[in-house]
């Protein structure tokens, strides 16, 4: 009394490894039936161990498109920090290096005449700005010093008072003359 085979009218599909697997538990299953009812006391084998799964991938293989970003970007800061240091480097060796002291018989100086210094043209004294112009001067300040924003509270705090001098300026009687 054995039933026939379930149909289905959407089978679902069965892996090669499965299939395998199916059809040896039948073996086994039809092999035991069999011998169990020649001998009593036998029992059916077991199943045999699954197949290994496929060799993994090395880690290296699996991301190799990895490997040149990061050898670049190692470069590129193995560069950078480089020649931040060598510069440093160049700024302090230049303030270390001090004049050789000479501990060997002083040699005769010989004196050279000084260059004359270059004959400039004197400075033109300019008119005085009227006051009417350096108030309007200080506005423009006021308005530019209002537009700034400052980074941190200290810059704030040094352009408050060159906005508070600049309006004392604007409302005073008499303007100094600079």
């Amino acid at each position: 009394m054995s039933e026939g085979p379930k149909l289905y009218t959407n089978k679902p599909k069965k892996g090669t490894a499965q299939v395998k697997q199916f059809q040896q538990q039948q073996q086994t299953k039809g092999t035991g039936l069999s011998a169990s009812s020649s001998t009593m006391g036998a029992q059916p084998s077991p199943p045999p161990p699954p197949p290994p799964p496929p060799p993994k991938e090395s880690f290296v293989r699996r991301y190799k498109f990895v490997w040149p970003l990061l050898l670049t970007v190692n470069l590129a800061v193995g560069a950078y920090l480089f020649m931040r240091t060598r510069k440093n480097n160049t700024v302090i060796e230049e303030k270390e290096v001090a004049p050789p002291v000479e501990t060997t018989a002083p040699v005769p100086v010989t004196e050279k005449p000084l260059p004359s210094p270059p004959i400039t043209a004197p400075v033109k004294l300019r008119d005085p700005i009227p006051e009417d112009q350096q108030r309007e001067i200080f506005k423009w300040l006021l308005e530019e010093k209002r537009k700034v924003k400052p980074n941190n509270p200290e810059e704030k705090k040094r352009i408050d008072e060159e906005k508070a001098i600049l309006k004392q300026f604007i409302r005073a009687s008499s303007i100094p003359t600079f």
